[in-house]
């Protein structure tokens, strides 16, 4: 029985792991501390990997769970009913957090409020559009995480981030915002701008 715990507990770490670089983003958001946004990024070349573990963990908890036990003969006492955390019903659980932890990147983006502001363009000549190349995004949390900061700059017209691409489009008003403001905003999440060469 120890054995499974442990392989429970292997299963459930591995799921948390695999989608660490995704949940640190919203967390950094609802702790009001956007710089540690990109703390965990460096995991998510190991994602695919730890997502293998977590499913080859789990699976063998499960085979281990459901296989036939063994009849011994011996005059004991077997009736004893398993602890909660020895059950099918506390493995299922478990498994089915995993299973919501590995698909957190694909619905992070609930979690970051609308900030988009109706922006009021005087003078069409001072609206810009400026590409930054940014390091470390590694899934749509990531983006959503940059989009928010930038958003919550004046003069924002439209942010696009892009983690396949490594890069942030926003259309701005030069008059309300600058460039410099705009990578301030981007580099706070703890994402960062790279300057071109």
């Amino acid at each position: 029985m120890k054995r499974e715990n442990k392989l429970i507990g292997a299963g459930l770490l591995a799921a948390i792991t695999a989608s660490l670089c995704c949940i640190t983003p919203v967390l950094a958001l609802i702790a009001g501390t956007s710089g540690i946004a990109s703390t965990f990024s460096w995991l998510e070349p190991f994602r695919p990997y730890l997502i293998g573990l977590t499913i080859l963990v789990l699976g063998f908890a499960w085979y281990q769970k459901l296989k036939p036990q063994k009849e011994i003969d011996c005059e004991c006492e077997t009736d004893e009913k398993p602890k909660f955390i020895q059950s099918k019903k506390f493995l299922g659980i478990v498994t089915v957090f995993a299973i919501i932890m590995l698909a957190f990147p694909y619905y992070s983006f609930i979690f970051y409020p609308d900030n988009k502001k109706e922006v009021v363009i005087v003078n069409q000549s001072n609206i810009q559009t400026v590409n930054f190349n940014v390091q470390g995004m590694t899934c749509a949390g990531c983006e959503e995480s940059i989009k928010h900061a930038v958003n919550e700059l004046d003069g924002i017209i439209n942010v696009t981030p892009s983690y396949e691409k490594g890069n942030a489009i926003v259309e701005f008003d030069k008059s309300k915002t600058s460039k410099v403001a705009i990578e301030k905003a981007i580099n706070s999440t703890g994402y960062k701008v790279i300057k071109d060469k």
